[in-house]
């Protein structure tokens, strides 16, 4: 006959096993499920497929929270937040029918193309938490965290190893080129980012400078600039957004 401490043995041995198993979405509720299973007359099938649920979503959840981490997302932003209203020119379509990801599984590229204070870099989080949400493992950073790990790696001998973090993401984000000046060393190394993930991963680039006066952003190096901008732009979607700064907004607005 079944005693309550053989009862409670039992399940002390049970949650052992499924903490060394590392299912601990069943470890932490196989037990009030099972009450409620016997409440409402649940089949044995029933129950355990309740359990193995829960366990499946507890680990997605775990998964997202780990590619979001490992993305290295500023702050979180949705598609939800954006202020549409704001830009003057903005191809709504354009930009909701990015966030399907059709682009990350092709190895595209998207540039999001505006002056300070548009939202590309709210776009741009956003597609990268929504790649998060569906799977993909992404990287967000700048063009100057880039140049600025790679030129360390280099000095120590470990540019390669350095370089496989910008290449293995399905998607990378690069925030803000253009903002800043980069000198010769500095375009050479964004240019083998970017030529390594030529057909081989999604990139996407927020910028402020039309694609003309990229030259500027590459220490005048037209070649570079050249070569840089055909790779980029042959599997590439812009998005172009036009208006004044949402941040200066209270002093625009009287």
């Amino acid at each position: 006959m079944r005693t309550e401490a053989s009862g409670t043995a039992a399940s002390e041995a049970l949650r052992v096993q499924l903490a060394s198993l590392k299912l601990s979405h069943l470890g932490e509720h196989f037990e009030s499920l099972a009450q409620q299973a016997g409440a409402e007359q649940w089949s044995h099938v029933e129950y355990l497929a309740r359990l193995i649920e829960g366990e499946a979503h507890a680990r997605e959840d775990r998964s997202i929270q780990r590619r979001v981490g490992l993305a290295r997302l500023p702050v979180l932003k949705t598609l939800d937040q954006f202020q549409w209203s704001w830009p003057t020119k903005i191809n709504r379509p354009q930009i909701q029918n990015l966030f399907r990801l059709r682009f990350i599984e092709d190895k595209g590229n998207v540039i999001f193309m505006a002056n300070v204070g548009l939202g590309k870099s709210h776009l741009s989080i956003a597609l990268a938490h929504t790649a998060c949400l569906h799977g993909y493992p992404v990287l967000f950073t700048t063009a100057v965290e880039i140049i600025n790990s790679l030129s360390a790696a280099q000095a120590q001998g470990g540019l390669k190893r350095e370089l496989r973090k910008y290449l293995q993401p399905r998607l990378l984000v690069v925030d803000e080129l253009g903002y800043l000046p980069i000198d010769k060393h500095g375009a050479d190394l964004l240019f083998q980012v970017i030529s390594e993930r030529y057909e081989r991963g999604a990139l996407v680039i927020t910028t402020n400078l039309a694609y003309k006066h990229w030259s500027e952003i590459f220490n005048h190096d037209s070649t570079l600039t050249s070569a840089l901008l055909d790779r980029l732009l042959h599997h590439a979607e812009t998005v172009i957004i036009e208006g004044k700064s949402y941040r200066m907004k209270d002093q625009i607005e009287p």
